[in-house]
């Protein structure tokens, strides 16, 4: 469209569009800087390329892998700087599976305590209640 720089590029709507993710997103990834400033058409829309798409899909699948925003920006770093070595990224990737694997004793340990309690329920219509006496206690 006329929007476009030589018919090339892609608005906000349409990166958001090719990767599933919502135009607030786009923007908070700008703002702390995540994302590279597009370059903009004469009229002053930002145009993005493939590049700013993979560095988007990058960052989206590094969050659904639990990645924090502190991470992605140390892995992207590496990235950014084009001298990351594969230790590197690998020192970080087992810092946060080791996380992870934190996280997950800490829910097994809350599942075990929840289905203790629940168990301990009848589920009548009584005001006592094993839950609340345990989260009161």
């Amino acid at each position: 469209m006329g929007d476009h720089v030589s018919g090339k590029g892609l608005k906000r709507a349409d990166l958001a569009r090719r990767t599933g993710c919502n135009l607030e997103t786009i923007r908070y990834y700008e703002k702390i800087s995540m994302m590279p400033d597009p370059p903009r058409t004469a009229s002053g829309y930002r145009v993005y390329d493939e590049t700013h798409v993979g560095r988007l899909r990058f960052i989206l699948r590094g969050r659904e892998l639990g990645f924090s925003i502190e991470e992605l920006r140390g892995l992207l770093q590496l990235v950014d700087r084009g001298t990351q070595t594969c230790a590197e990224v690998k020192a970080l990737t087992e810092q946060h599976l080791a996380d992870v694997r934190a996280k997950i004793a800490d829910l097994r340990r809350i599942e075990k305590v929840l289905a203790a309690t629940a168990a301990q329920c009848s589920g009548e219509e009584v005001p006592e209640c094993p839950v609340l006496e345990a989260l009161a206690s």
